[in-house]
């Protein structure tokens, strides 16, 4: 890669990232649009670990809070079993301790499908014809969603196995990962901010597990890399998702997610116009 792509393809990941339009999909589609060559999947995980810094760094207070809760499970456990009686810190405690089990239990899906379907995936749907196709489909899903009423103000265990279920569906490009993490808390009934908190915080376990598997094939020797070039990529997502991060936060409650929406309807239109013109 030239030292161009490297930067455009991070600050695009990491602009994308957090919003419901598709980061997997903008890393895909310059090599199929463009003579650019394929940036590898080891880039696209690198410049997804500098999303996960950033989104550690935005939600490093409640990611303290849940790390502390588990630090006092002992004093939870006893409270739970009567030894000593409960108070506002045990309870507190237990609730942080409940949200931690939740993010495992909605990241399970993915690492099993993930893992089972990964060479699948990577060999037959980062296509334009695909992305294409999941960019509107899950589009509509999310306008769908978005104008559904907020009826729930916490994520039952139910809830968190369905935005899990949601998350894999994510594997196929074009979808979002926070897009269908979204699409799923609101039609579960959550609000706006509640669901794109949920869904930040389920992608730490999520790309996490991506970077151990990138290791595992470092360990084995089986990648070559501009080590330079994939740390500038990494340093560039994490500054823009940061700031994406920030910036949508701030604003999803009045915009809502029809502008997400409308992108993705014209970029599927696009898209088509593009296949079926020959380009």
């Amino acid at each position: 890669m030239e030292w161009l792509q490297v930067i455009v393809l991070a600050l695009v990941q990491g602009i994308t990232e957090f919003l419901p339009v598709s980061s997997s999909a903008h890393l895909v589609l310059p090599a199929q649009l463009t003579s650019w060559p394929d940036q590898g999947l080891e880039f696209d995980v690198a410049v997804h670990f500098g999303t996960l810094i950033a989104v550690l760094a935005y939600f490093r207070k409640d990611l303290l809070s849940m790390l502390w809760a588990f630090g006092q499970a002992p004093a939870v456990y006893a409270a739970r079993s009567s030894e000593v009686p409960s108070n506002a810190e045990t309870e507190q405690a237990a609730q942080g301790i409940v949200q931690l089990l939740k993010l495992g239990l909605a990241t399970i899906p993915v690492v099993i499908i993930g893992f089972l379907g990964k060479d699948f995936i990577q060999d037959n749907l980062r296509t334009v014809p695909v992305i294409a196709t999941t960019t509107m489909l899950f589009g509509a899903a999310l306008w769908y969603a978005d104008r559904r009423p907020t009826t729930n103000t916490t994520i039952t265990w139910q809830a968190a196995a369905i935005i899990g279920l949601a998350q894999s569906i994510a594997l196929i490009p074009g979808t979002s990962r926070s897009g269908i993490t979204i699409t799923a808390a609101l039609l579960l009934g959550l609000s706006r901010v509640e669901a794109a908190k949920f869904s930040f915080l389920l992608a730490i376990p999520t790309i996490a597990g991506a970077q151990l598997l990138l290791s595992l094939d470092l360990a084995a020797g089986n990648l070559d890399t501009d080590l330079a070039k994939v740390a500038a990529g990494a340093a560039l997502a994490g500054v823009s998702a940061y700031l994406g991060i920030h910036y949508f936060m701030q604003l999803v409650e009045r915009t809502g997610m029809l502008p997400y929406v409308l992108y993705r309807l014209v970029l599927g239109l696009v898209l088509f116009g593009l296949v079926y013109s020959g380009i």
